[in-house]
């Protein structure tokens, strides 16, 4: 989402960091054209203006710290500014049911869009995937009763937390918003988010605005951040309303949704990654005692085609490959100008010729005659030589495996060992 502005800014940087001093006019243009990505990232002008008059005033006359280039220094004011405008730091979330679940809460959703017809079907396939019960009443226009009922059914089924999802609209509503009044004068929840898509740009922060007003929300969960909206909607959100972005989706999948970290997100945007979410990510979904299981196979040389299966079906749990490079310092580097959709593809690839395989042929590919290759690139779409070349590869890997296991015993006995990735 942040790439035009990410490669905007990293260019600026780039000219800092040869700064030999800091003063108003070798400042000055740098600042200039941070206004101007900021714009062309559809800021507000205001912001923009006020963003960069911040930065100037922290920056020019500043004594520069000693062993720390002047530029560097600059740098580190606009990436503070830049937290700053995204929200300072993660607001938190009392309520949500997914988290809630690992929580060990006991979460109701409850259908209170009684104006979309496909709404209260959604929620309830959204409930079973995450085995959360839902409360529907269909036929039933008046969202109060809705409430009073879905209070009772709570009460009588031990649920302790209670999630409304109620109608949405592209534009402001004016009868909607005063429904919405009356609902939470009932209910008087502990949070009121409004959800908002980062790809209706300038209409989402005077949605937000006009909600905020209305009913004094708690946050906002900003959608589609994976998307080529130009993100000006999270710069400024914060800076309009004075209320946090407390969650962000960052595709399709229920996975890819987590929390918004101001400090991080600025991170990204100046090209610096953002190891620690991506590490969380992987906490979240690879099994430690299966990953200690595997580096010791590797270690050992043992590491076959069907480990490398698992492997590649636990990257692709960790989300779209784009956003885990997108994570690493200098990730949005690394992408200019490649196309990971062909990796994705390729990733797609080589699973379907593994799967292809018989058990067998995974744990002993020396037996793939000319005959065996034939059956699996004919069954899994691809030609011979596209399987040979994974084949091969594969078996660069186990031997570099191999040369990377002798190395370690051979630290091992010479008293420094190679101390394992997964071990505690």
């Amino acid at each position: 989402m942040f790439d035009s502005l990410s490669g905007k800014l990293q260019t600026v940087f780039k000219n800092l960091r040869g700064l030999g001093r800091i003063s108003d006019s070798n400042v000055a243009d740098s600042l200039r054209e941070v206004r101007l990505a900021l714009l062309d990232a559809d800021v507000n002008f205001k912001v923009a203006r006020d963003f960069v008059d911040r930065v100037k005033e922290k920056a020019v006359g500043q004594q520069v710290i000693q062993s720390i280039q002047p530029g560097q220094q600059v740098i580190k004011i606009i990436h503070d500014e830049l937290v700053e405008l995204l929200g300072s730091q993660n607001a938190g979330l009392q309520l949500l049911a997914r988290l809630l679940k690992k929580q060990g809460r006991a979460p109701l959703l409850v259908a209170a869009d009684v104006y979309r017809p496909a709404a209260m079907d959604q929620l309830e396939t959204l409930g079973q995937k995450l085995e959360i019960p839902v409360f529907v009443k269909r036929g039933e226009t008046d969202i109060l009763k809705i409430a009073r009922e879905a209070f009772d059914f709570a009460r009588a089924n031990n649920r302790n937390t209670l999630i409304f999802d109620t109608a949405g609209r592209m534009q402001i509503d004016e009868p909607l918003v005063q429904e919405l009044v009356r609902l939470r004068d009932l209910v008087k929840p502990q949070e009121i988010l409004l959800v908002l898509d980062a790809a209706t740009g300038q209409e989402a922060v005077n949605v937000a605005t006009h909600f905020d007003q209305a009913l004094n929300i708690t946050g906002a969960v900003l959608t589609r951040l994976d998307g080529d909206a130009r993100g000006g909607a999270a710069l400024r959100l914060k800076a309009v309303t004075g209320k946090p972005i407390k969650f962000a989706g960052t595709g399709e999948k229920l996975e890819d949704f987590e929390p918004f970290h101001p400090e991080r997100m600025a991170q990204r945007i100046l090209g610096m990654g953002d190891v620690v979410s991506l590490v969380e990510k992987a906490a979240e979904t690879v099994d430690l005692d299966e990953a200690k299981r595997m580096e010791e196979k590797m270690r050992k040389g043992q590491f076959t085609l069907e480990d490398f299966l698992e492997q590649l079906r636990q990257m692709k749990k960790l989300g779209p490959l784009e956003n885990l490079v997108g994570m690493l310092p200098g990730g949005s580097e690394m992408m200019k100008g490649a196309d990971m959709s062909k990796s994705e593809k390729e990733f797609r690839r080589m699973e379907g010729m593994i799967c292809g395989m018989t058990p067998q042929e995974r744990r002993n590919p020396q037996i793939l005659n000319a005959r065996r290759r034939q059956r699996i690139a004919k069954g899994s779409g691809v030609s011979v030589a596209e399987l040979n070349t994974l084949l091969n590869r594969f078996s660069q890997m186990q031997q570099m495996m191999k040369k990377m296991g002798k190395f370690s015993k051979m630290m091992t006995k010479m008293g420094g060992g190679m101390p394992g990735m997964f071990r505690r």
